[in-house]
């Protein structure tokens, strides 16, 4: 008796990256059509820098909500890529954002940090990477939370993922 296995890798590519930037856009219409931001403009260049940034795997956290005084509130969702141990995975549909949320005094805000991957680069790379984002992110602390994270979504394509957290008050 014999037996046979094989092994295949999958590239991660732009159609991959840009099938999760889609379902991001997605969660940011929603929070849109509840709270009146993003705007379509803010929408369409949050989708292009995450699909660039998850191309390149560069990508750690991203997150995009309300806070006041400081810190995350309802509604917010954070994104955290995930490489895959093999390729295939949970791949949810986007939504389930909480509407009503008290977001009177609150703004809203985007905070992104990057990996270790990008922690490697020089200088030189990291600038020539950036100005091909659509546009240029300050630099700041990461705001605290009011209440916490919960993992409530999952969006993989290519052999990476998206794990979805929202924030819950406690």
């Amino acid at each position: 008796m014999s037996s046979t296995s094989y092994t295949y890798e999958v590239s991660f590519t732009t159609t991959h990256a840009t099938y999760l930037g889609a379902k991001v856009a997605t969660d940011l219409k929603r929070i849109q059509r509840f709270y009146g931001s993003p705007s379509d403009l803010q929408i369409e260049r949050y989708e292009q820098e995450i699909i660039k940034l998850l191309k390149a795997g560069y990508l750690d956290t991203v997150t995009y909500g309300y806070k006041r005084n400081d810190k995350w509130i309802t509604p917010t969702l954070c994104y955290t890529a995930k490489e895959l141990a093999n390729s295939s995975g949970v791949d949810d549909d986007p939504g389930k954002v909480y509407p009503g949320a008290d977001i009177r005094d609150a703004s809203f805000y985007s905070f992104l940090s990057y990996n270790a991957k990008w922690n490697r680069l020089s200088t030189n790379e990291r600038e020539e990477f950036e100005i091909t984002l659509p546009f240029r992110r300050g630099y700041s602390s990461q705001p605290g939370v009011e209440g916490y994270f919960s993992q409530d979504l999952i969006y993989s394509s290519g052999g990476r993922s998206l794990n979805r957290s929202t924030v819950k008050s406690w």
